[in-house]
């Protein structure tokens, strides 16, 4: 159902967005309400539950399809593998409480003009709006488009022209009160959830109302004593899961309550300035912002003046960011679109602070409010944490399968008990309760519960060592994680950079290198004023703050810097100008100072930033800093020295970050607002290279060498120069010596010829080596032999990736196999490779430091935030420690949690299998087990053993191979058969060979009727009615044997599935579990060979010869024997599968495994010294590319 609609009936909701969700309209039909109103009645809730589970046939139940304009329910699915099911109703927001104030009418000019989504939303002539509110966001009906639209943000196609001239005044308070109705509060509320509710939800899970199935079935057979201990376990696990539920819940409340009680000015258009509460605002307003130290409460675009922003909030790095204001151009482009640099410079985003507010000409700075409530960034990120993206893993889905073959189990086991009980003539109350006692026997209530345990002490181990986790599940993912990608500024290299000289040119080329370690001060001239003023350093509290680069450059350079007062007057620089002077000291510089007039910010996609300044007395200059490339290109060619590129590869190739420099002279006439980025950054004068080492953390290399060694492939992501980039990768062992690294070139096509990709050896340049030679790295020119796995890694720009994936999308797959260094990557490419390598079927870990690493860090299987900022919270896990030792951490565990997940579902399906098929041979006898002999299986055995086997901690030793990520994977599948199937054997042995005893007849009789009168008095049985007397668990020498042999081998298989090495600790450094073990054998051998009576009357059991005690023993030694010899011999033989599979010619599904085979027998691959174009024959060949986004097909061991 649900998937046959006719046109208008289904569309896209945030079509092309990582939220897309289908949308299917229907209404709701009385007839149809009303005949599933009686069945919830009648089924005395049980409908109403199902409902409650699948969202998706309730909708079917009570409405009818139609189409989504007469839509009074809408029901919605995600269009991701998962497709979940969600619905809701449509409502109507009436605007005639309005009329009264404003005398709205349908022709009224405010709601006439179509072109705004808000007036193509109100339905005329009754002036309402449908709408309907999905993961907090509203959606309104487009009754032009025909179509549910966003509402709260301004329209993406307006131009900067549009803006300023619709929303430059402000809005009317007519305009207001329409667009606040509409778009609704501004608010980012998330209320603290009531416990009530947390426990509600909790309860209703599918497991625990099993659970309450069971309970309920135990206590009508007065089996109260272990019913009482699951309802205890719930009741503490129910306890502890809402406590964290509710203490997630205030922690988000507090991240944001803040942002709904702030008090803004807002200018209207004819009232003037007004004091607003920060909720009352909308999209269109224009915002006065005033002082310093403001929380944004919403996203607003600059208009007029500048300001200094703190993001830490959104990137992670608490760095000042400089905005513009948004010019106002003729072209009818979407503003965000009408210049290749990045809007984003122009955005005050929500819940950023404004720290300084600087007004242009007009003295005040203005801002228009772009997006508000849960439309903005603050917004996003928190609708992240509440609706956080599924994620799938194999082992979740099989272990669903796994438990649907426990109740297929118990279906054949009610059928069977079915027939035994009706033939023998027992009543039908009684039938039934064995019958459904049955499924409680074959599906152990506690799995669940054991299942978590593991993870919850991983969590507990990881939270000793600083690293924090948001999403339990996750840590299991981590067990299978293949491919690490690390940011490298900040992760893999230190946080702050060391200046170690400047490379001044002139028309000769460049000139001798001038250090910084000597003390000697840069003599005056253009270089030295560019690096006192090129920056985006700003005066706070007489602090100077800003980029760590920046703050280097400026400290090399001796100045100082100032604001400018009211008495300031010098032709052009305006009022509360930042001002860098000379220090006294300083002799020779013949300004007094330089203002800094006008910056167009550094941002990452434009690799470069622009300041104007004027000097006192002087000229007005233009300098501009950033990637040597970059700034080169927007130079006169002549001032560019001839050396340039082989001088820049001197330092790339050693390790150094480097920085171009270059300046131009303005005109004095222009005004500094007026004058377009485009024209300033032209014709400009080159002036040198700028040199800052940023070394590796100690911990970096270790860390590496110890993953690359456990076959886990590292990549680099960052956003600096591919030979710096290339030369960390040597200095941290990512590229191991021997191994070369070809850079990869991609440029786009023009008219006259079509893209294309070059492929060259990165080189060493041994000549001009500055300075102490200890501060270098060699690099090998050896080429290795090309057949040797891993002997080449392939190093490109975002830039040439991006072309890659637009001309060359078959050779991808190709390089990113063997991509190991990825330079000048922006925020948006580091998410995009991350998903571009999970389509290769890798599992994939992000470990950043929360700047621009976000979206990469969310999109990653496993996110690790090495940062402590509210950015981080969008992130699985945070580490306390700055450096990368997380990482092996996580997969440690990771791996521990995983093969642990294992070894429980194992016990717990030996365990359930185990009395499942004791109580059915009992069953053949109309017998059973009693409470008291169910009770110790469950409770003083299953209970302790699933506490207690969980507790191995990781093993400190990373191996070269991941553990099982599947179920049924073989060896875990003939296990699991094996043993159960051992256990079958054994208990029917014991059944039948105690039958056979000269024995049995002869104290059969005597020992039951010695027992009859304190039987009687017995608590009743786990599966049979009260009348004990008529037909209830009696003491028979088959329930005794049975029982021993349950009891015991529960213990013993405990034993055998507890693994330890590889993946966890030995079994015997787990103390407590091997102290339960000892104690729970030496209580049941002394139960066993103890003539107690009490105890024997109490656990409703026969005394039997000695000797067939001693067989029982043997029975248990044999089965111990068999199944340990089993386990190690081939179960946990390695090169045994191995050779298995090699045998039936197995091969791994999983992408990156087709395509490394592929390539292993493609002699021109890789390719060297030559061209590659996308109409060769070449390109197109390869094996299909799918997008199993969140799996891995790979069978692993």
């Amino acid at each position: 159902m649900g998937n046959h609609f006719e046109k208008g009936q289904h569309a896209l909701l945030n079509e092309g967005e990582e939220n897309e969700m289908e949308i299917f309209g229907y209404q709701t039909h009385s007839c149809r309400k009303t005949l599933c109103l009686a069945a919830s009645i009648f089924s005395f809730g049980i409908l109403p539950l199902v409902f409650y589970w699948r969202p998706a046939w309730h909708v079917w139940a009570n409405c009818i399809p139609c189409s989504l304009q007469e839509a009074d329910v809408v029901l919605l699915r995600t269009t991701g593998e998962f497709q979940t099911y969600s619905w809701k109703k449509v409502v109507w927001i009436y605007l005639s409480a309005l009329n009264s104030a404003f005398h709205l009418t349908p022709d009224h000019p405010l709601i006439a003009d179509e072109e705004y989504i808000i007036n193509r939303a109100i339905r005329k002539p009754d002036l309402k709006v449908r709408c309907i509110k999905v993961q907090k966001i509203r959606y309104v009906w487009d009754n032009l488009e025909g179509h549910f639209q966003k509402i709260g943000s301004l329209e993406n196609w307006l131009s900067s022209a549009k803006i300023h001239l619709k929303f430059g005044s402000g809005l009317t308070t007519e305009e207001q009160e329409i667009r606040r109705l509409i778009c609704g509060p501004n608010t980012i509320d998330v209320e603290i959830t009531p416990i009530w509710k947390l426990l509600v939800k909790e309860v209703l899970n599918p497991f625990y109302i099993f659970q309450l199935f069971s309970v309920c079935l135990w206590f009508s057979e007065d089996y109260t004593e272990y019913a009482c201990a699951i309802i205890l376990m719930s009741i503490i696990s129910i306890a502890l899961t809402v406590y964290d539920l509710r203490e997630q819940s205030v922690k988000l409340h507090r991240l944001v309550e803040s942002h709904n009680s702030i008090t803004v000015s807002v200018c209207e258009r004819k009232a003037g300035v007004k004091e607003l509460e920060s909720c009352l605002l909308v999209p269109g307003d224009l915002l006065i912002l005033t002082g310093n130290k403001v929380q944004m409460p919403c996203d607003a675009v600059l208009i007029d003046g500048s300001c200094v922003v703190n993001e830490g909030m959104l990137t992670g790095e608490s760095i000042p960011v400089t905005k513009t204001p948004l010019p106002r151009m003729d072209s009818s482009a979407p503003w965000k679109t009408q210049s290749e640099a990045d809007y984003k410079r122009h955005v005050l985003f929500c819940g950023t602070e404004v720290i300084q507010a600087k007004g242009a000409c007009s003295g005040t700075v203005r801002a228009v409010v772009l997006q508000t409530g849960f439309n903005t960034a603050k917004g996003d990120l928190v609708r992240s944490i509440l609706y956080p993206k599924p994620m799938n893993f194999k082992l979740y889905r099989d272990a669903i399968r796994f438990l649907l073959c426990l109740v297929g189990t118990a279906t054949i086991g009610m059928i069977y008990t079915l027939c035994v009980y009706v033939l023998s003539g027992e009543s039908a109350k009684e039938v039934v309760k064995k019958a459904l006692d049955v499924i409680t026997i074959a599906v152990p209530p506690a799995l669940p519960a054991a299942l978590t345990t593991g993870i919850i002490y991983a969590q507990k181990r990881l939270k000793k060592r600083g690293i924090f986790c948001i999403s339990p599940q996750r840590i299991n993912v981590c067990g299978q994680l293949n491919l690490v990608c690390f940011d490298k500024t900040g992760t893999l290299t230190r946080e702050g950079m060391d200046l170690w000289g400047v490379v001044p040119c002139d028309k000769n080329g460049f000139q001798e290198v001038h250090s910084f370690a000597t003390g000697r001060a840069l003599p005056w001239g253009p270089l030295c004023a560019a690096m006192a003023s090129c920056h985006s350093l700003v005066l706070l509290n007489e602090t100077i703050q800003g980029d760590p680069l920046d703050l280097k450059m400026f400290e090399a350079t001796t100045w100082e810097m100032a604001v400018s007062g009211d008495n300031f007057h010098i032709k052009g620089v305006p009022a509360h100008a930042t001002v860098v002077k000379p220090c006294k000291t300083a002799s020779q510089v013949p300004v007094e100072g330089i203002a800094i007039l006008h910056q167009f910010p550094f941002s990452s996609s434009l690799q470069r930033m622009t300041v104007i300044v004027q000097e006192m007395g002087g000229d007005r200059l233009a300098f501009m800093k950033g990637a040597p490339e970059k700034v080169a290109s927007f130079c006169q060619p002549e001032t560019v020295p001839t050396g340039f590129a082989s001088e820049l590869q001197i330092y790339t190739t050693q390790g150094f970050r480097v920085i171009a420099l270059a300046y131009k002279k303005l005109e004095m006439d222009h005004h500094t607002t007026a004058l377009m980025r485009d024209k300033v950054e032209s014709d400009l004068v080159f002036l040198g290279l700028l040199i800052l080492e940023n070394r590796l953390k100690k911990e970096t290399k270790p860390v590496l060498e110890e993953l690359i060694s456990a076959r886990i492939r590292t990549v680099m992501i960052t956003g600096d120069n591919l030979q710096t980039a290339v030369t960390v990768a040597r200095k941290s062992g990512m590229v191991s010596e021997g191994q070369k690294v070809i850079l990869v070139e991609a440029n786009e096509g023009s008219a006259s010829s079509s893209a294309s990709i070059s492929w060259k050896l990165a080189e060493e340049k041994k000549h001009i080596l500055y300075g102490n030679q200890d501060n270098y790295i060699n690099i090998r020119e050896e080429v290795c032999d090309n057949s040797r796995e891993g002997s080449y890694h392939f190093a490109l720009s975002g830039k040439s990736l991006q072309v890659i994936s637009q001309h060359f999308s078959s050779l991808l797959p190709k390089i990113l196999m063997n991509g190991t260094i990825f330079a000048r990557m922006s925020p948006g490419q580091k998410s995009s490779l991350v998903e571009e390598f999970q389509k290769l079927d890798y599992f994939v870990g992000m470990c950043g430091d929360g700047a621009n690493d976000c979206g990469a860090l969310k999109m990653a299987h496993v996110g690790i935030s090495l940062s402590e900022q509210e950015a981080s919270v969008a992130s699985p896990f945070t580490s306390k420690t700055p450096n990368i030792e997380c990482v092996p951490h996580l997969i440690k565990e990771g791996r521990a949690a995983l093969v642990t997940s294992f070894c429980m579902f194992k016990y717990m399906a030996l365990y359930s299998m185990t009395q499942y098929v004791g109580v059915l041979l009992l069953y053949w006898e109309t017998n059973s087990l009693s409470n008291y002999q169910f009770l110790f299986q469950d409770l003083a055995i299953t209970t302790l053993i699933g506490v207690t086997m969980n507790l191995n901690g990781a093993y400190p030793k990373l191996v070269p191979f991941r553990p099982a990520g599947r179920l049924i994977s073989p060896p875990l599948l003939l296990s699991v058969i094996f043993n159960i199937a051992l256990s079958l054997a054994m208990h029917i042995v014991g059944f039948l060979l105690v039958q056979r005893q000269p024995w049995y007849h002869m104290e059969m009789h005597s020992n039951h009727t010695m027992q009859s009168e304190s039987t009687s008095q017995l608590t009743t049985p786990h599966t049979v009615p009260d009348e004990v007397e008529i037909d209830g668990a009696f003491p028979s020498f088959e329930n005794t044997t049975i029982w021993f042999l349950g009891t015991i081998n529960c213990i013993i298989m405990a034993l055998i599935f507890s693994k330890g090495k590889p993946f966890r600790q030995p079994t015997y450094k787990n103390y407590i579990f091997v102290l339960v073990l000892i104690i729970q054998l030496a209580v049941c051998l002394f139960i066993l060979f103890a003539d107690v009576p009490d105890l024997y009357r109490r656990l409703d059991l026969l005394r039997t010869p000695v000797l067939w005690r001693v067989y029982i023993v043997i029975m248990l030694s044999c089965n111990f024997i068999v199944s340990l010899v089993v386990e190690e011999v081939i179960i946990e033989n390695r090169a045994l599968w191995i050779i298995i599979k090699r045998c039936f010619g197995y091969r791994s599904k999983s992408q990156y495994q087709i395509w490394h085979r592929a390539l292993a027998n493609d002699p021109s691959w890789p390719p060297l010294n030559q061209m590659s174009h996308p109409d060769l024959p070449g390109c197109g060949r390869g094996v299909s590319y799918s997008n199993p986004v969140f799996e891995s097909n790979e069978e692993q061991l």
